[in-house]
């Protein structure tokens, strides 16, 4: 009996420890023996409105200051015709006057520097006679980072979690000088710049430009922009020691019409550093406390740190959503890579993937905020480019959802706003809210079914499809790009738009609407696959090249319409999908390519497949900051990409690959460590958040599941694929089992239940 005891308390004992140590944690932070000396390997804060980058150039001590509001919306100058339709692209592709099409959507993106994003300022401190760096780290536990020099000064900075100030504190400094430096926004154009990639030169936005006024220890920057357009940035500093300065920063954006608060009044009167810090830090424990995970690969999990704090930083509900950069735009004299803008062809899909399995809903839903801010807008694009009813978004868009153009295929896909509406589903199941889903999700996917109904037709053989197709990104911006026949692109999100609107429908015993939108639903085609089962790009293109948009397996993921627990036929489909893009290669391949190829491997249940993919991604295509640069940093052959254009949607990416290796809830059940490596013989994690608004922690020791519970937050059923042989119940609180079909359970749990179950080790 004693012996029983003294084992079951060591059980007890190791878990305790190995949750602790599951937590975020000094060991997850970036640490540096001195300052980076780029803008896009500094330091990174943020709170989702504003941004800072830290670094060091020559012999300054640089923030580079961001606002997620700073934005050029002027239209796309010579794109908005009204003769430039849907229509009138497919009677120039009949023409083969594809030339016309490419002049109206595409060239003016490639030539006109704005809209854009646009960067804010920066501050500068002097420390060449502080000596060298001698650590520069960022503690994203806290969310601060924290630099020290020889001569004993030190830097402790941060952006405030809820208001929208930044923090600067130095202490072991009598006296210094800091600088407010306004953009190059006037002057001579520096005609080595432009293109999309690398960013046009400020210059040529036209701007007037801005003065900075320096009064004693203040400094206010005010710019004009266009269209009555301004921004202000405001920096105060003070003495509270001898040796002691602290300082804070603010921006503001004003657009006509909309109510100013002035940078300057923001910065006025505000809470001492160490009562700013007391709430920021609150929040952040808080942010942390959500979820957690613990791996035994350590760069894997660093890596998913870093992502998490990163979503922290950039996700806020109430901000713009996260943007290619979102509020760290470039500080090199040139607007951002691909202007900063949103991309909705994959990039901001990408970027909230991970926040429904991290129990982040309330940061994830400003996505769709936004989404629901802008829906006139884009009612107003569906009238004129389809001439039909119902939404469509824009596949490349400004701040207010307007059009940017871009290669037109993708920019005005017809389907862009049904990869959008899985968001809406997402936030749904996840939260199980009836509310969202009676007021926002269901009215969202109505809309885009409208469209979808109108813009498609019945074919010979009595299927739906739409008058020309394309799939991201194949054959580039050639008139090959359209297929007249549908891609396995749009096909699987038409698909999901009308399976899933007709099982809201459903939900909602809206039972006219709901027969409806399975009507049209089964008039669409199965996908198209190779005699040896695997996707094609098209009917008519089978995977014969190299591409960073898996766009072709979509139906696998994140749409989940072909699935491993629908039996050998999907499986099949989906084993040799992936094993022919493994062997094509990855030659054009971009760093997300890698980050999204873990979630596809971790849906064919490779655990080492995405353990080593997601890997390859953390230490290939990422700067030692952990942002994502696209190319392959290595220059090993793992992409032909080789540049390094920052983008954040990868980063998010890999945090998903990380949580699909962890837990799937996707095929309408739970489903616990479905894809790790069988040498991961520890692992585990606390508070996912799965489909139905569970919340589940599970560790994994010695290649066994140990233990697991699972919380209902709205309750209901729970169906999971049992991990035990033998069990026993250590707590319980409103739950009941029940056996289902095969190797499912059912646990039926109140609102508020809990039930704790621990492995009998048979």
């Amino acid at each position: 009996m004693l012996n029983c005891l003294f084992c079951l308390l060591s059980i007890a004992f190791l878990w305790v420890n190995h949750q602790s140590a599951a937590q975020v944690s000094p060991k997850h932070d970036l640490i540096f023996d001195k300052l980076p000396t780029r803008w896009d390997e500094a330091l990174p804060l943020g709170n989702g409105f504003m941004g800072e980058l830290i670094w060091q150039k020559g012999d300054q001590l640089r923030f580079s200051l961001d606002h997620a509001e700073l934005w050029d919306l002027r239209p796309m100058e010579g794109m908005n015709k009204p003769e430039f339709t849907y229509q009138w692209v497919q009677e120039q592709i009949k023409k083969n006057n594809y030339k016309a099409v490419q002049q109206y959507g595409d060239v003016p993106y490639e030539r006109e520097p704005a809209p854009s994003k646009i960067p804010g300022a920066a501050l500068e401190i002097d420390t060449k006679e502080w000596g060298n760096v001698t650590s520069a780290r960022l503690n994203i536990q806290k969310a601060i980072a924290e630099v020290k020099w020889t001569n004993g000064a030190k830097l402790t900075s941060f952006v405030h979690a809820e208001n929208h100030l930044g923090y600067f504190r130095l202490d072991g400094v009598k006296e210094f000088r800091i600088n407010l430096l306004a953009p190059k926004y006037e002057g001579e154009v520096d005609k080595t710049a432009g293109g999309s990639v690398a960013g046009d030169d400020l210059a040529r936005l036209g701007y007037k430009q801005g003065k900075v006024i320096e009064n004693g220890t203040s400094y206010t920057y005010r710019q004009q922009g266009w269209g009555g357009f301004e921004y202000e940035v405001s920096v105060r500093w003070k003495q509270t020691k001898t040796d002691t300065w602290e300082g804070v920063w603010a921006i503001s954006a004003h657009y006509p019409n909309k109510p100013k608060t002035q940078a300057g009044t923001l910065t006025a009167n505000v809470l001492s550093f160490e009562k700013a810090l007391v709430s920021h830090t609150a929040w952040w424990q808080h942010f942390w406390a959500k979820s957690s995970i613990k791996l035994p690969d350590a760069v894997l999990e660093k890596q998913y740190y870093l992502e998490q704090y990163k979503f922290g930083s950039t996700a806020r509900r109430g901000a713009p959503p996260i943007s290619l950069q979102a509020v760290w735009t470039a500080d090199n004299g040139r607007l951002p890579p691909w202007k900063g803008d949103f991309h909705h062809d994959l990039n901001t899909q990408l970027s909230y993937w991970p926040s429904y399995t991290a129990n982040h809903l309330e940061e994830g839903i400003g996505y769709l905020d936004h989404l629901d801010q802008n829906r006139q807008a884009y009612r107003d694009y569906t009238k004129w480019f389809y001439q039909t009813d119902g939404i469509n978004v824009p596949g490349v868009t400004t701040l207010t959802g307007v059009p940017m153009g871009g290669w037109i295929q993708y920019s005005f896909s017809p389907t862009v706003s049904s990869w959008l509406a899985q968001h809406y589903y997402l936030q749904w199941r996840y939260s199980m809210d009836r509310d969202f889903l009676q007021k926002r999700a269901y009215p969202w996917f109505k809309e885009v079914a409208t469209f979808l109904e109108k813009n498609t037709f019945l074919n010979a053989q009595g299927q739906r499809q739409l008058p020309i197709s394309s799939s991201p990104e194949i054959n580039d911006n050639k008139v090959t790009a359209w297929f007249s026949e549908n891609t396995n692109y749009d096909l699987s999100l038409m698909r999901f738009t009308f399976s899933k609107v007709a099982e809201l429908a459903t939900e909602l015993k809206l039972t006219q609407e709901a027969a409806h939108w399975q009507t049209i639903f089964k008039q669409f085609a199965t996908y198209a696959v190779s005699e040896n089962a695997e996707l094609k790009f098209a009917p008519s293109l089978p995977y014969n090249q190299s591409h960073r948009h898996f766009s072709h397996l979509m139906a696998i993921h994140p749409l989940g319409e072909i699935r491993w627990g629908n039996g050998e036929n999907d499986q099949k489909i989906i084993k040799n999908s992936l094993t022919l893009l493994d062997k094509i290669g990855p030659d054009w391949w971009c760093g997300y390519s890698y980050a999204w190829l873990g979630s596809l491997k971790a849906r064919a249940k490779d655990g080492v497949g995405a353990a080593k993919t997601l890997r390859t991604f953390a230490t290939a295509f990422c700067l030692p900051n952990s942002f994502h640069v696209n190319g392959d940093q290595t220059k090993s052959g793992l992409s032909k990409f080789t540049y390094r254009p920052f983008t954040l949607e990868g980063n998010f990416a890999y945090a998903a690959g990380i949580q699909e290796m962890l837990i799937q809830s996707y095929a309408g059940f739970i489903e616990l460590f479905p894809a790790v490596p069988i040498d991961w013989k520890e692992v585990s994690f606390t508070n996912l958040r799965t489909e139905g608004a569970f919340l589940v922690s599970a560790t994994r020791m010695g290649g066994l599941v140990d233990e697991l519970t699972v919380e209902a937050e709205k309750g209901g059923v729970a169906r999971i694929k049992w991990p035990f042989k033998t069990y026993f119940i250590k707590s319980q609180k409103g739950v009941t089992l029940k056996k289902a079909a095969g190797d499912l359970v059912e646990l039926t749990i109140q609102k508020g239940g809990k039930i704790t179950l621990k492995n009998g080790y048979e």
